[in-house]
């Protein structure tokens, strides 16, 4: 298999508050690798820090072979090969849709106008939001600025993908669309980091589940040794918890 992300010993301090200790984990390319834990378990800084968005405390991050802690790495380049999906979606309010999926494209990838409209718009075909081009984000509803959100990222081409809880902030109705469409992207083979409180979700799609707890990499393996058959009694009482909900 093909290593695009290697993490070595990463850790992560706000303050006196250490969020991330000592992570150890890789992404093979084509994998779907699903992060659960309880709310402040560090999934999302981790997230956070893969994309630089953080500045990890200590430990290494390599992007095929290359560590990006080190040496003077362009961060929006290097962002531009990781594809990152939001909580709460961070469109650009005063674009359309369409432009949202253009402007990192024209910025970063300096793509003609001509070329990132033609992306854009295989990848607003892909989500199903080819019909919403000219809409600003203000007239969508949850699910659209969120598929809205994934055909941005999708728009860069990117290496991975980077879903931080993509439908926490979504009415229950909505969410079905958006996952739907992270089924699919699987699927097609794209290689999805995905934190997320959707159990069926990673139960069906991930090749790999990671646990994490206050900071830590507890557990990890394939859904259904985590969901049938968890070894940590903290996987286990966070999973009974979930399920009986």
């Amino acid at each position: 298999m093909e290593r695009i992300i290697d993490i070595r010993h990463l850790s992560k301090s706000f303050g006196d508050h250490e969020v991330l200790k000592d992570i150890n984990f890789s992404v093979d390319k084509k994998e779907v690798v699903c992060i659960i834990g309880a709310s402040g378990s560090g999934k999302s800084t981790l997230l956070r820090c893969i994309n630089l968005l953080e500045k990890p405390s200590g430990g290494e991050i390599f992007y095929k072979d290359s560590n990006i802690l080190e040496g003077n790495i362009d961060p929006a380049l290097f962002r531009s090969k990781m594809g990152m999906v939001f909580q709460q979606f961070n469109l650009f309010n005063n674009h359309t849709v369409l432009g949202n999926c253009v402007v990192g494209q024209r910025k970063v990838l300096k793509r003609s106008k001509e070329e990132a409209t033609q992306i854009a718009m295989k990848y607003l075909e892909v989500v199903g939001m080819s019909q919403f081009i000219n809409a600003k984000p203000a007239q969508l509803s949850g699910g659209q600025k969120q598929r809205a959100a994934i055909a941005r990222a999708l728009s860069m081409e990117p290496d991975v993908m980077l879903f931080d809880e993509p439908t926490s902030a979504l009415d229950p109705e909505m969410v079905g669309e958006v996952l739907k469409v992270m089924k699919d992207l699987a699927l097609s083979g794209l290689t999805m980091l995905v934190v997320t409180h959707e159990m069926a979700f990673a139960k069906e799609v991930a090749n790999r589940v990671v646990f994490m707890d206050e900071g830590v990499i507890t557990e990890e393996g394939p859904p259904e040794l985590i969901f049938n058959n968890p070894k940590q009694e903290r996987t286990k009482a966070f999973l009974k918890r979930i399920l009986d909900n």
